[in-house]
């Protein structure tokens, strides 16, 4: 990290409605802004160079000020109140998600609403658009009904009651009255106060029809619903496509070069965020999803992550003009997982299918039969590449090893789609997969524990621990009071954890030794104790991961152990997943627990 630099906090915000995507600081300004798409290239990256990045925000004797940053109940809509020398005024910020019948409007806009609350303060809008990573030239062109801005990646057009000059000249203006400014890409369409309040109407009435179909769990509902609004924000409103999360290159840890981009759609990832939402009720993101899959599926081999058009992703490319989160380079984009060989991806995609196939309330029609050839190749491509070594789910670029938890993988999907195979009637495929299943188990079980060291292993035949191995209960490969799985849970508790949360695994990999602690690895040893039986130490556990939330409930990839800092890619789709399923398993044990199994208990 440059000394001259000082660490970022991810106490951002996020707003977006299913086609764009901003993080918005305590002090106003939106640090990161990628248009036409999730994963484009960005509009405002300060957030990875704070002086080359680009910003959009609202200055006090041209000083940023802290303000109080929270969301209005039940919604993505983001709210912000400044109290300064006996002055008060608040920020909203939102993308209209206006609601049509069963559908929604998401335009590619951003939507800033100022307004006083206590007395007049003087405000200046520093509005500082750097367009394609702040590559090329970008030139702000002021018009009488606004800004336009031009370059690469662009047209994008600001609009606004307040008289554009001020804007353009960042000249001082009292905040006397309601001020919007509206950014909008590819568009001009003219807008006025009045409109934009009533999208924000709609904006909220939308979120909140949406929450209300949320079927929580008892335990941490609010928690649970705030991830769940997270995780629908990473899903794309025009492919079907859920990505990862909202940034590339924040550092998984520092003074590393593990810096990646995530604005991509992991096929698991993916598979694990629409299972999360379809347990809470929400299932037109896996239908979706689905067609998603489909289509890349008839496009081709399968990869482990696609552009969210459904192409590959671009190649990997580092950004050597931008100085890195806080001086941490380097700023990546694009990302060289996309030809990795990855065999835990086939079983998850058949979980995916699986599940939303047996769901009752999804009404199948003869459209469906379209997905058991592809539930047919996922399976036999799971049978062939069972044996071979892979780069695993933590996508090591060298370590090539046959890993548990992606042979586990394969078994889930010759398990599975056997299941599936039976629910349409193709019984020779069923009785074949099921002996090769039975095959598997057993070939895991016996070498995928090392009774030498009383626990399962990263690899087959293997000794190093690996948080991975945690699922295997949930995945119904061992029962979790299995003598086996328990001797695990004791020894991942003391082998693996730092600062009492759980890192991935401890043995080197390509870059050396990892020190994080990846969140979801917390949030999987929660439930996988909460499975055995041992609620008390769940929730201790849960409890313990969850004070490390930004302000807004929001997680990162990671949590530094010594420091308690939100590290690695935000926010993280897969760690407000690990949060979803294990408040849910904790709070159906609770209830059993407690006997909450009747009607108003």
């Amino acid at each position: 990290m440059s000394p001259s630099e000082v660490l970022p906090t991810l106490d951002h915000g996020l707003i977006g409605n299913g086609n764009l995507l901003a993080l918005v600081s305590p002090t106003s300004a939106i640090e990161w802004l990628c248009l036409p798409r999730f994963d484009s290239p960005s509009v405002f990256a300060r957030l990875l160079d704070r002086r080359k990045g680009g910003v959009f925000r609202f200055l006090v004797n041209g000083e940023e000020v802290r303000g109080e940053l929270q969301y209005l109940t039940n919604t993505n809509v983001l709210i912000n109140r400044f109290q300064h020398d006996g002055v008060s005024w608040e920020l909203i910020d939102f993308a209209p998600r206006l609601p049509y019948g069963w559908a929604v409007d998401a335009p590619l806009r951003l939507v800033r609403i100022l307004r006083p609350l206590h007395g007049l303060v003087r405000l200046r809008v520093d509005f500082d658009p750097r367009l394609d990573y702040a590559r090329g030239e970008t030139e702000l062109l002021a018009m009488p009904d606004g800004i336009e801005v031009r370059g690469p990646g662009g047209p994008l057009f600001l609009q606004s009651n307040l008289p554009i000059s001020y804007v353009a000249n960042r000249r001082d203006f009292v905040l006397d009255g309601p001020v919007f400014f509206d950014l909008s890409y590819g568009c001009r369409t003219r807008v006025s106060m009045s409109q934009v309040g009533h999208e924000l109407e709609l904006t909220e009435q939308g979120w909140h029809v949406w929450a209300k179909s949320c079927a929580l769990p008892l335990f941490n509902p609010e928690l649970v619903l705030r991830s769940a609004l997270c995780l629908k924000l990473h899903a794309c409103e025009d492919t079907g496509a859920i990505i990862a999360a909202t940034t590339t290159s924040i550092p998984e840890a520092l003074n590393t070069s593990r810096t990646w981009d995530y604005r991509y759609c992991w096929l698991r990832d993916a598979a694990f965020v629409v299972e999360a939402l379809r347990r809470l009720s929400h299932l037109r993101e896996g239908e979706r999803f689905l067609r998603f899959l489909r289509d890349v599926a008839e496009a081709g081999p399968l990869q482990p992550l696609y552009a969210l058009d459904g192409n590959p992703s671009a190649p990997e490319e580092i950004l050597d003009h931008l100085e890195g989160f806080g001086g941490c380079g380097p700023v990546r984009i694009g990302n060289g997982a996309t030809e990795q060989r990855q065999h835990d991806l086939m079983g998850e995609l058949v979980l995916c299918l699986e599940t939303l196939l047996r769901d009752p309330r999804l009404v199948h029609d003869e459209e469906d039969l379209r997905f058991f050839p592809l539930v047919q190749r996922l399976v036999e491509e799971a049978i062939l590449r069972a044996p071979e070594p892979d780069t695993s789910i933590w996508e090591f670029r060298s370590l090539m090893r046959n890993h548990t938890f992606s042979r586990t993988m394969c078994w889930v999907a010759v398990h599975r789609g056997a299941a599936i195979a039976r629910r349409f009637g193709e019984l020779d495929f069923a009785r074949r997969w099921e002996r090769v299943a039975d095959r598997e188990h057993i070939t895991i079980l016996e070498r995928g524990f090392n009774a030498k060291r009383g626990f399962f292993t990263q690899s087959l035949d293997g000794e190093f621990p690996d948080a991975s191995i945690l699922l295997l209960p949930t995945l119904g490969l061992v029962d979790p009071k299995d003598p086996r799985f328990l001797s695990t849970l004791e020894a991942y508790s003391e082998e693996l954890t730092e600062g009492g949360l759980m890192l991935r695994y401890r043995n080197d990999d390509d870059f050396g030794r990892t020190t994080s602690a990846f969140t979801i690895c917390s949030f999987w040893w929660a439930e996988a104790l909460a499975l055995a039986g041992r609620l008390e130490e769940a929730i201790q556990v849960f409890d313990r991961v969850c004070r490390h939330a930004n302000p807004l409930g929001l997680f990162s990839e990671d949590i530094d152990p010594a420091t308690g800092r939100l590290l690695g890619n935000f926010p993280q789709a897969y760690t407000h997943v690990g949060l979803i399923h294990s408040a849910i398993t904790i709070g159906e044990h609770l209830e059993a627990l407690e006997g909450k199994v009747r009607a108003w208990s």
